[in-house]
């Protein structure tokens, strides 16, 4: 075969396997003798958008993922309120003339929409947005809720439902008044359904009169339903949009726990399959748009609960994983700020601005709010926790090497309260856990000297364990108590040291030395992020080694970190001191063998 360099005139790098090599390049894998290419993946991904002004469960909705509306539903009480989507935020506009729930819609867009069903009692009602207000208009045939539906406000379907019994009933709409039409072949309420028209509609999962959940999936050809291929899990009040030939159906509640599912299926006109799940796992959720590009909003966690945070998600295909997106800023640029918790729900605390502030925000998956400050201002400290439990320590208040600190706070979701010390002072260690059992690990202690010193926190008190086997500072951390990850750092900058609950051992180096970066990680020690460090450099650890994933925007270090390998953030950091928050998407990146010919 001839070479790359003979068949079209470029010569590439050697590298032995895929170590080192970026998004866009080109090299020669000398261990599998091939010529290569890393690109980034395009896939199917949620992300989080501004919530809606009124949180609700069992909300109609209608529209795309540009110009929506969502109506009605429970917020307790019963509610008529009535918002438009444009885009980008929720605009509270009129309320609907009939305050109800468990009610369906249908339109294309937030200027021409049909509402019809509801409850209390079970309600026939009938409404037409216009764009900016709602008339009533001819009723259903049967009242009832639970219903779904298709189509818009020209052409709509109204499928099943409570009537009660559950129902099989099936109507349709034809601008002007409802018409009985072909029935489902399963009753059912609860369900998911979608379709553009009143000729070609999709209708899923559902609960029936056992009651069971369930995965039955029928098809609407205009005059008749056909069962088809089923859904893989059994879900109800899930959310769904699309059409009959291409169609999502997300979230629900299936048949075992957890009860508020997460979970997403993509139709592709003949079968389902699964893909990226929500953010956040709800039931009684609301929908609108396509298969391509959608909503998702209200819902709450389980019956009668709502969702009152990151409660809108938008759909998007073809977008590229595994990269990282400029979400959000802090109200207050920093560094040496820690962060805790999820890519949806997490507090920023400390750090310097450049004077050492006690400030701390928490963040809800869309906006970073101002809460209550720590008790003492600092920066290069270490947190641990979620965003509704959380601790800091450690950390410095004065010139390095004179005020390292011990004091430890903990974080209840309104307020923090200072606990037991540290045994040893220190500023920019590593730190791994909740806020009820924690590691406190390295760092620099007084001189000022990098230490091994390793403390475990049991909820009320720390404990002296067993020692890093290398004394460093500004080290890289995620995972629990129990079983953690510390990394690079200074002075050594790749190291790698994993903690089994008695002992540290080293194990495979970061690909790139680096110090004070970010850091995020599963719930053990198997999967995590590092990036940033003064750099904007990426890695990922999936339990044995590291490897390069899709850069930072931001090159920076002293920032804060939380999430996983499939959802994190990056937040803030210097020099210079910055608010910028970035958020990952998950991993995305291909390599694929290049084959070549001399002709």
């Amino acid at each position: 075969m001839a070479t790359y360099k003979e068949s079209v005139g470029t010569a590439v790098r050697d590298i032995a396997g895929e170590d080192g090599v970026v998004t866009g390049q080109l090299w020669y894998d000398t261990n599998a003798n091939e010529y290569k290419y890393r690109q980034q993946f395009k896939g199917d991904a949620w992300s989080t958008g501004n919530a809606l002004n009124t949180a609700r469960i069992v909300a109609g909705g209608a529209g795309s993922q540009t110009s929506a509306l969502c109506f009605g539903g429970k917020t307790p009480p019963v509610t008529a309120a009535n918002e438009s989507w444009n885009g980008s935020s929720w605009t509270e506009v009129n309320d609907l003339n009939t305050a109800r729930e468990s009610l369906a819609g249908a339109g294309v867009d937030n200027t021409a929409i049909l509402a019809f069903g509801g409850n209390p009692p079970f309600l026939a009602n009938t409404e037409n947005w216009n764009g900016s207000s709602w008339t009533e208009v001819n009723d259903l045939n049967t009242g009832r809720k639970d219903l779904t539906r298709a189509g818009t406000n020209t052409a709509a379907l109204a499928v099943a439902g409570n009537t009660p019994p559950v129902s099989a009933l099936n109507e349709s709409w034809n601008g002007t008044s409802w018409t009985e039409v072909g029935d489902l072949n399963t009753a059912r309420r609860q369900l998911g359904g979608d379709g553009t028209t009143n000729t070609a509609a999709l209708v899923f999962g559902g609960r029936n009169a056992a009651p069971s959940n369930l995965e039955n999936t029928e098809l609407w050809n205009g005059s008749a339903w056909t069962e088809v291929a089923p859904m893989i899990r059994e879900a109800r009040t899930c959310g769904g949009i699309g059409s009959s030939t291409a169609a999502l159906s997300f979230a629900g509640e299936g048949n075992s726990p957890p009860i508020n599912q997460a979970k997403t299926e993509l139709w592709n006109g003949t079968s389902w399959s699964e893909t990226s799940d929500l953010s956040v796992g709800r039931i009684d959720i609301t929908g609108s748009g396509s298969s391509t590009a959608g909503l998702a909003f209200a819902g709450g966690s389980s019956p009668g609960a709502l969702v009152t945070a990151g409660n809108t998600e938008e759909w998007n295909a073809n977008v590229a994983i595994g990269a990282w997106v400029t979400g959000t800023s802090v109200n207050t640029a920093r560094q040496g700020g820690r962060t805790a918790g999820t890519q949806t729900a997490a507090f920023f605390a400390g750090g310097e601005t450049p004077s050492y502030t006690a400030n701390t925000e928490i963040w809800n998956g869309t906006s970073w709010s101002e809460v209550n400050n720590i008790n003492l201002a600092r920066t290069a400290h270490e947190a641990v926790g979620t965003q509704t439990a959380g601790l800091i320590f450690a950390g410095y208040t004065g010139p390095p090497g004179t005020t390292n600190r011990t004091e430890t706070e903990l974080w209840n979701g309104y307020t923090w309260t200072e606990v037991n010390d540290l045994n040893t002072a220190r500023r920019n260690l590593g730190g791994a856990g909740t806020s009820t059992a924690g590691l406190a690990f390295g760092g620099l202690g007084p001189a000022p000297a990098r230490v091994t010193n390793n403390e475990s926190w049991n909820g009320s008190s720390w404990t002296e364990l067993a020692d890093m086997n290398t004394a460093r500072a500004g080290i890289g951390s995620f995972g629990t108590q129990t079983s953690a990850l510390g990394c690079g750092g200074d002075p050594d900058g790749s190291f790698t040291e994993l903690w089994n609950g008695s002992a540290w051992t080293e194990v495979n180096n970061l690909n790139v030395t680096r110090e004070s970066m970010g850091s995020a990680g599963a719930s053990d020690n198997t999967t995590g992020l590092i990036f940033g460090g003064s750099q904007d450099s990426v890695e990922e650890w999936n339990g044995t080694n590291w490897s390069n994933t899709t850069k930072l925007n931001t090159n920076r270090n002293n920032l804060g970190g939380c999430g996983s390998t499939t959802l994190a953030l990056a937040t803030a950091g210097g020099p210079p001191i910055t608010n910028i928050v970035e958020e990952w998407n998950g991993t995305g990146l291909v390599t694929t063998t290049v084959t070549t010919t001399s002709d």
